[in-house]
């Protein structure tokens, strides 16, 4: 097993869902910070969510306006992305949301059983 630490850069160019992350078919993400900035003088709607490919099903984690010209951190605790699980962003407004995904890749395609 090995660790990778890894930064993802988020650039929200459209109105629809995009996917921001996505763990490997042989690897854990555990996400430690997404922190995301809104560069427009007006506050932009920003909904997260996580595809869970063992559930087939994709769930909100956060949805908030960014307030105008502001920075905020979206999770406040670990988040885990399994083997092929995904993380995705939908801006209510094209071109304004930028950020950061910091998180630890754990590759587990070296393990026994």
């Amino acid at each position: 097993m090995t660790i990778q630490y890894k930064n993802a850069g988020i650039n929200l160019t459209t109105t629809g869902t995009t996917t921001v992350l996505s763990s490997p078919s042989n690897a854990r993400c555990l996400v430690k910070q997404i922190q995301v900035d809104n560069t427009s003088g007006s506050p932009v709607n920003l909904s997260v969510q996580v595809t869970d490919s063992s559930a087939g099903a994709t769930f909100r984690i956060s949805g908030k306006a960014i307030g105008a010209t502001s920075t905020v951190n979206i999770i406040s605790e670990t988040l885990v992305l399994e083997e092929s699980d995904s993380l995705k962003m939908t801006a209510g407004t094209a071109n304004e949301i930028q950020g950061i995904i910091s998180y630890a890749q754990i590759d587990r395609s070296q393990e026994n059983g």
